[in-house]
């Protein structure tokens, strides 16, 4: 199994930025998918995340109306897009994936597999 982000970089706060997340030897559409954050000195924290058809997303409270996740089932791939970005969006962003396709969760003990993390850095 593998999740593999990529996307991330250094821009400038109010600017934007796009992520993505492969996803092989899993059956991607039966999974429910997320992104989760870890800033330096931070715990890991739930981004977003949307069920295995996309049909719902749910997402932190600091994100809602900036950030939006998709999901592309025959590409095996989830997206984040996040726009208005701010300094403290500054951490290193992850994709998970869950069994629980129908469900999203903030909880990441609810999901099985993860990416090894892409750097986002905004500059203020």
């Amino acid at each position: 199994v593998q999740l593999v982000e990529s996307g991330g970089g250094l821009v400038q706060a109010g600017g934007s930025l796009g992520l993505s997340c492969a996803v092989s030897g899993l059956a991607f559409r039966e999974q429910s998918m997320a992104w989760f954050r870890q800033a330096p000195d931070k715990e890991r924290e739930f981004v977003g995340a949307t069920t295995s058809s996309g049909a719902t997303t749910s997402y932190v409270d600091s994100v809602k109306g900036r950030f939006t996740i998709s999901r592309d089932n025959a590409k095996n791939t989830v997206y984040l897009q996040m726009n208005s970005l701010k300094a403290e969006d500054t951490a290193v962003y992850y994709c998970a994936a869950s069994p629980r396709a129908r469900y999203v969760s903030s909880n990441p003990a609810n999901y099985n597999y993860w990416g090894q993390g892409t750097q986002v850095t905004v500059s203020s």
